[in-house]
């Protein structure tokens, strides 16, 4: 027995439910977020990367059209002759006014020449109120540096315009001084300005030299020891620049997530991406704000998980109702599938029927196929037939020639005997025997054309076909008047294919090929063999009136055929041999005449190859 639940029960079950729910929605809502904000900042992290690339080339790029101008004017014999102990009335003033030029040109701050004890000879601000020339700078690093090992650099605040810059110092070719290029950075620090970007450049001490905020020039990424500030100091690198800290945290989200402080703008979490800049030992860095792009995502993120949540609900309650539904239309369908089960019964005597039917159906359908293709044989077959009585005479001629030859041999062979000429006597009859071998060979050929194909693939000597199909046209064309030309192929050249078929398909083609050139002035037939890697084709071509182009698609069709007492189906035939033996047969014509090839596998020689004789005797026999 059942007891059903009380009220109280179901209320609890009820109140669970529903805690659950906003649990699961709570906690759906806080990983959505997570989730969210993981992509913003790959996605920040993916424009930041492609934005630093540019800045760091932009910075290069500044910083390489001033570096190979100290190195040219090292090489100015001018600029040599100013740091002489005596130099030439007027070249200092000449000097000066061509580095004024050069530095308006080149956009460089100031250019000096200083002699080998530090003191500056000439320089383009030579008439400004803080001129250069007089002052003594030995004690610069990027002076000693260049004296010592021919170049130096050094970024430092200029100790007269009180302005920072990068120094590039070249020795002159004598050692007698240097020449100097101070180039500054205002152009880019106001670029970085204008775009808004937070971009900074820092040396290997991690002290910023370049910044688009001024205030943080000359600040450190960590406490500057005080030896290290003293020798700051020595060489005068940033004036009385205390050297702060940068107003950047580190946080424990991500290693390069930080929090930006100072000034009257609260701090803000940024994205922190550097990158050292080739030919220095300088880094740049750039600072990406990531609070809206995260407080978006977030929230974007958060909604769409919950909204997910509440479908994923949805769908739940959605399931739970279709159960309950499912209880009443199962007891509907226990009813409907007794009736279902007879009606299946019905159906089921009904398609066995139908089945009994379409198997009959393709029985008959196979046995009509068969019947099909025993008739396509007997045809083919006829066809080889009918193809016998086109060189039934020629053959019978090709006999009686080689038995007029064995009548004339029998009858001096009596007379030799009777004369006692035995050695004489024996010749004749070995004659006797090599015609009696053609007289064989001969009717081999008319029975290989006679019977039905043996469906083989063996490798065939090119020869061999050539010499049997030789056999039977030779005669007609001596007859005719009409030059056959057949080469003597390689005694190791083999097709892949059936000997007495494919002597069929050749005999068939040059029949045809003789057919054409009836009546023609000076006729010919040729066959050409051309080896291509694997395969072998073989070309029967005459200087007949070629076959009309529209009758071109329909010569290899059965039955099609241009002679008034051909069958049409010697070519199609012949297709069908070529392609059983796994090959192709092709045609081109024109009004100089048409080309049948046929192409074929390449086989290796036979293993009685070696025994036979050679091609050239063979076509020369016939």
């Amino acid at each position: 027995m059942i007891v059903p639940a009380s009220p109280s029960s179901k209320d609890y079950r009820r109140a669970l439910v529903v805690v659950a729910g906003l649990a699961v929605l709570i906690l759906t809502g806080w990983l959505g977020g997570r989730v969210a904000e993981r992509w913003a900042l790959t996605d920040l992290r993916r424009s930041a990367s492609s934005s630093l690339g540019l800045q760091v080339a932009a910075f290069r790029a500044e910083m390489q059209t001033q570096s190979s101008l100290p190195l040219a004017l090292a090489a100015d014999p001018e600029i040599a002759g100013v740091v002489a102990p005596t130099p030439e009335l007027g070249l200092v003033e000449s000097v000066n006014a061509r580095l004024a030029q050069i530095a308006e040109a080149t956009g460089a701050a100031v250019i000096y020449v200083m002699r080998a004890d530090g003191v500056t000879v000439a320089a383009s601000n030579a008439g400004a109120e803080k001129s250069f020339l007089g002052r003594n700078y030995g004690f610069r690093p990027y002076f000693r540096k260049s004296m010592q090992d021919g170049a130096g650099s050094q970024f430092a605040l200029g100790t007269v315009s009180g302005r920072p810059g990068y120094y590039l110092a070249r020795r002159l070719p004598k050692d007698d001084g240097v020449v100097v290029v101070k180039i500054e950075f205002d152009a880019v620090e106001a670029a970085w300005r204008t775009s808004r970007e937070s971009v900074f450049v820092s040396d290997p001490r991690g002290i910023v030299l370049v910044a688009s905020d001024p205030t943080w020039r000359f600040r450190a990424f960590r406490t500057v020891d005080e030896a290290e500030r003293q020798r700051i100091r020595e060489a005068l690198e940033f004036g009385e620049a205390p050297l702060l800290p940068l107003p950047v945290y580190a946080t424990s989200d991500a290693p390069d997530v930080v929090r930006v402080g100072g000034g009257a703008r609260p701090a803000w979490p940024a994205l922190m991406l550097d990158a050292s800049i080739p030919g220095t030992d300088w880094r740049l860095h750039t600072l990406t704000p990531i609070a809206t792009a995260v407080q978006r995502e977030r929230a974007q993120g958060r909604v769409i998980a919950l909204l997910a949540a509440g479908l994923a609900w949805a769908g739940l309650a959605t399931l739970w109702g279709r159960r309950r539904r499912m209880r009443t239309r199962l007891a509907e369908a226990a009813t409907r599938r007794e009736e279902l089960e007879v009606r299946v019964a019905e159906r089921t005597h009904a398609l066995s029927q139908a089945n009994r039917q379409l198997l009959a159906e393709i029985e008959e359908r196979r046995r009509a196929e068969a019947e099909r293709e025993r008739l396509g044989r007997e045809l083919a077959q006829a066809g080889r037939l009918a193809a016998l009585g086109q060189f039934a005479a020629s053959m019978a001629h090709e006999i009686n020639q080689p038995l007029a030859a064995i009548r004339s041999y029998a009858d001096n062979t009596a007379i030799l005997v009777r004369r006692g000429r035995i050695e004489d006597a024996a010749e004749n009859v070995s004659a006797i025997g090599r015609l009696t071998e053609r007289i064989g060979a001969l009717t081999r050929q008319l029975k290989g054309f006679a019977r039905r194909a043996s469906g083989r693939r063996e490798p065939v000597r090119l020869c061999d076909i050539l010499r049997g199909s030789l056999e039977v046209v030779s005669l007609r064309a001596a007859q005719s008047g009409i030059a056959l030309d057949v080469p003597s192929p390689a005694p190791d050249l083999a097709v892949l294919g059936d000997g007495p078929r494919l002597e069929q398909v050749v005999v068939n083609l040059l029949q045809n090929a003789l057919d054409a050139v009836i009546g023609r002035a000076e006729p010919w037939v040729a066959v050409r063999i051309e080896e291509t890697g694997e395969r072998i084709a073989v070309e029967v071509a005459d200087n007949g009136p070629g076959i009309p182009e529209a009758d071109r698609a329909q010569v290899f069709d059965p039955f099609f055929t241009t002679k008034s007492e051909g069958l049409g189906l010697g070519l199609a035939i012949c297709r069908g041999i070529v392609e059983e033996c796994g090959g192709t047969l092709g045609l081109r014509s024109g009004a100089d005449g048409t080309t049948f090839r046929m192409e074929l596998t390449r086989a290796a020689v036979p293993p009685d190859a070696a025994q036979d004789e050679s091609p050239a005797a063979s076509l020369e026999a016939t």
